[in-house]
């Protein structure tokens, strides 16, 4: 699968250290609305051509075009690819507007191209950790979850983070894709949510780099709860702040009738999962039991490459999870409870597999 990377910011690095991994897949190209980044991208890599983004997507070499553009504008590049007649594996968010995401499946549909979505790190051994042991019963029925992030803001240590403060920003869509689809693989589809939110301060001020001392303005909440009736009536409650100073919870925990799983971190691939069984004396780690071993950033690219429209980070994961993350934002703007249209079918687990290498 040969593909086209548009976007060569920070976020890129990750994705170019595992293409050389990769036995199915190619990078081919490259496109920045910087061409200086994308020439320099391609300098360091033989075959590779920088190119414009529209030259790249018109570009007969490229079968698939990772999306690495801001998330505002990745419903509209991907539009752009389909149109091309090209597979997309799109940065998180999926998209900013539910409407949106779903008119980017709607078209994939209609040209018969294969659409993913980050974030991947649910292929990796943490989560798919957690996943086997749920169906191996270690936990019985499922009957809650708890997904919490906390960090005082990224503006004290990015350079530019006035997109993390914007519409298509805030704790929720930045860093929720990673809790939800992992919540999601766990406990399957979200049927209805309850939101709450607030924002505690109306600026924000940059604490590094060459506009350090200056301030962005905030335009979205910050601090964001809400609680997810999943399909199968397991409940979980979110936590994403970007106010809060620190927090002992455990990234996630599942809860079931017989025992509760400390789920790693969904923004890493690897970590130890513990379970307590029910009539346990303490938290034991578990072996091993699923995902890819020692993978990263783009494995979602192989995982396309080799099951095509059974992906496991679909699209539709992606879009039921922004339907799912807006309708959060909307509960807390109305007061109500929100069901959810979308459904998707649970992820398929990875088995405990050795992350392919390219020869």
């Amino acid at each position: 699968m040969r593909v086209g990377m548009i976007g060569c910011g920070h976020i890129s690095t990750q994705y170019l250290a595992t293409f050389p991994q990769l036995p199915d897949v190619e990078l081919v190209a490259v496109a920045d609305l910087d061409p200086v980044r994308a020439e320099a991208v391609a300098a360091d890599r033989p075959g590779v051509r920088a190119l414009g983004a529209e030259e790249l997507i018109a570009d007969p070499a490229v079968d698939t075009v990772l999306n690495l553009t801001l998330p505002a504008a990745h419903a509209a590049v991907d539009l752009q690819a389909i149109a091309a007649g090209k597979n997309v594996h799109a940065e998180k968010p999926f998209a900013v507007e539910t409407a949106d995401g779903a008119r980017v499946l709607e078209a994939a549909a209609a040209a018969g191209v294969v659409v993913g979505s980050a974030p991947d790190t649910v292929l990796g051994t943490g989560t798919q950790t957690a996943r086997a042991a749920i169906d191996e019963g270690l936990i019985g029925t499922p009957i809650a979850a708890t997904a919490t992030m906390v960090t005082p803001g990224h503006e004290r240590w990015h350079p530019s983070p006035d997109f993390y403060y914007l519409p298509g920003g805030g704790p929720l869509l930045d860093m929720g894709p990673y809790y939800l689809h992992a919540l999601v693989t766990l406990l399957g589809p979200v049927a209805s949510v309850i939101g709450a939110g607030s924002r505690g301060r109306g600026q924000r001020t940059i604490g590094s780099g060459p506009r350090a001392g200056e301030d962005v303005p905030v335009e979205v909440d910050t601090h964001v709860t809400g609680v997810l009736v999943h399909e199968s009536g397991a409940l979980s409650t979110l936590v994403m702040s970007f106010d809060a100073v620190a927090t002992h919870a455990r990234p996630i925990e599942v809860h079931g009738t017989a025992g509760s799983l400390a789920v790693p971190d969904p923004n890493h691939f690897e970590g130890d999962v513990q379970l307590h069984r029910l009539d346990g004396e303490g938290w034991e780690t578990l072996p091993v039991g699923g995902g890819y071993l020692g993978a990263s950033r783009g494995i979602a690219l192989q995982d396309m490459a080799l099951r095509g429209p059974e992906l496991r980070a679909s699209g539709a994961l992606g879009q039921h999870v922004l339907e799912v993350m807006n309708a959060v934002l909307d509960s807390s703007a109305r007061g109500s409870r929100i069901d959810i249209a979308s459904t998707v079918e649970r992820p398929a687990g990875v088995p405990r597999t050795e992350q392919p290498r390219a020869t």
